[in-house]
């Protein structure tokens, strides 16, 4: 309370005056932010900076509307203005849109706040949750300085890997955030919030061909995440496999049998069916799962998990932008779909416990459900080798790039970035230029194998949904019976 400039009868007084006029909810989400980059072309620094975001936003609630507003700085004054605007905004067209008993947060929202309007004493509640991330030598210490070095020899070692290397771009980038929430619970959370990445980009040039590819790695620990071994791998992440990609050629299209190596590959788990389990669009009836809670969605033994409490993973969250603890969630379990992701009102509105994904950009953002590290579990259909042997004719995929998905339909395209045919159960042909099309949900059902070799990957993921939340995402070995891939 001391960093932001508050005391409990402010806490108090600010959510008192968001709910004058009758609202059912209100909290403050309070950050202190701090942000640096550095970024590195053929071993000179060509651009850095650091900035520092301050603020606090109030939420409101009020049946079915939000009323949300936010100050650049915690002056008390200007807080309470944000909080009369808040109330505002959550009050305004309330008796125009005849809002009735269907209104979601009323019961356990309100009634919350009304047990806690009846408490004598001390209202305040400090909730302290487990650490999934540590920070031993922290990123706000140390200056751009201390990482020029690191960046350079991050260059020398792709160099030294590939003689066709023509130009590197090493970016190293950084933040902590000091945040603090206070509801019209009492409840009163803080976490500090340390995540760092770096991201290599090349490109490679053999003839008159050019071929680029990147590399990153990131996690929610501090300075000490950089390590000889750290940038070795990502020097060899970088730089594997690019003989294949200028051998590579685009093949024939058509609908064939796809295996997804494990890893990267995630994020068509992520783009395509996270987001379809994501509690505000099915309660909008905008998801393709928006009837199919409690039904089977995919085979026996496939479980898909949205996970907080990875230590260290991108994703971590020891509580999430409303103050609920950071928690692993079944959604799909032995190929069941068991749950959606929730934030506090989606959660009320089902009658059901938030899941921890309550997730906002800043504290200029309202809290939305979002997704933190999502994942398939291994499954017991043996190793990638088995998968492939198992195949007459089909792609197998290293590595998706950009992708487009349409939430209602569940329809996706994803481009392949690295792969190669599978012909008679064996790798041959590298492939290139081919798009990956499907159906999020179909594709889920024709999984058919699923190998043991599960693989989180920490490379630097961001999620665009509305607003930027920081992810990560894993998958081991699959194999889909069946999908149109884009081809000649």
């Amino acid at each position: 309370m001391e960093h932001f400039g508050m005391t409990p009868e402010r806490l108090e007084t600010l959510v008192a005056e968001g709910l004058k006029a009758g609202g059912d909810w209100c909290d403050l989400f309070f950050e202190d932010t701090s942000y640096s980059e550095l970024v590195l072309r053929d071993g000179e620094v060509s651009s850095g900076g650091s900035h520092i975001d301050y603020g606090c936003g109030v939420r409101v609630l009020k049946g079915e509307k939000t009323g949300y507003a936010y100050a650049e700085s915690t002056d008390y004054a200007a807080l309470l203005s944000a909080a009369r605007s808040a109330s505002a905004i959550a009050f305004s067209g309330v008796a125009r849109n005849g809002l009735a008993s269907n209104h979601l947060p009323e019961t356990p929202l309100q009634a919350g706040r009304q047990r806690h309007s009846q408490q004598s004493g001390d209202n305040q509640t400090l909730t302290r949750h487990c650490t999934y991330y540590t920070q031993q030598q922290d990123w706000r210490e140390s200056t751009a300085a201390t990482f020029v070095p690191v960046l350079q020899k991050l260059e020398s070692l792709i160099r030294a890997k590939d003689s066709s290397v023509h130009k590197v771009i090493a970016m190293l980038g950084c933040q902590v955030s000091e945040i603090m929430m206070y509801n019209s619970l009492g409840e009163l959370t803080t976490d500090t919030r340390p995540v760092g990445g770096i991201t290599v980009t090349v490109i490679f040039v053999r003839g008159n061909k050019t071929e680029m590819n990147n590399a990153s790695r990131s996690f929610r620990t501090g300075v000490e995440m950089i390590t000889d071994s750290l940038l070795e791998e990502l020097a060899t992440n970088v730089t594997k496999g690019m003989d294949e990609r200028f051998e590579a050629r685009r093949p024939k299209g058509g609908k064939m049998p796809v295996v997804m190596a494990a890893g990267a590959s995630g994020i068509l788990l992520h783009e395509a069916m996270g987001h379809a389990f994501e509690a505000d669009f099915n309660r909008k009836g905008q998801s393709i799962f928006a009837d199919k809670m409690g039904k089977r969605v995919a085979s026996k033994g496939i479980n898909i998990i949205d996970d907080a409490t990875i230590p260290g993973n991108r994703g971590a969250l020891n509580v999430d932008d409303e103050g609920v603890p950071g928690q692993k969630t079944y959604m799909v379990e032995d190929g069941i779909l068991r749950s959606y992701l929730h934030d506090r009102i989606s959660a009320a509105y089902y009658g059901v416990s938030p899941t921890g994904n309550g997730r906002r950009e800043s504290f200029r953002y309202n809290p939305i459900p979002r997704m933190r590290c999502t994942y398939m579990e291994s499954g017991n259909d043996g190793s990638l080798e088995d998968i492939i042997a198992s195949v007459r004719k089909g792609i197998f995929v290293d590595q998706f790039s950009n992708g487009e998905v349409k939430i209602g339909e569940g329809d996706f395209t994803f481009y392949v970035k690295s792969g190669r045919l599978i012909e008679n159960g064996r790798l041959t042909m590298p492939v290139k230029d081919i798009n990956i099309v499907g159906n999020g949900p179909r594709a889920l059902a024709d999984i058919v194998a699923v190998a043991g070799d599960l693989k989180i990957d920490d490379s630097t993921w961001t999620c665009g949904k509305e607003q930027s939340a920081l992810v990560s995402c894993g998958i081991p070995s699959v194999l889909v019976k069946s999908l149109t891939v884009g081809g000649e």
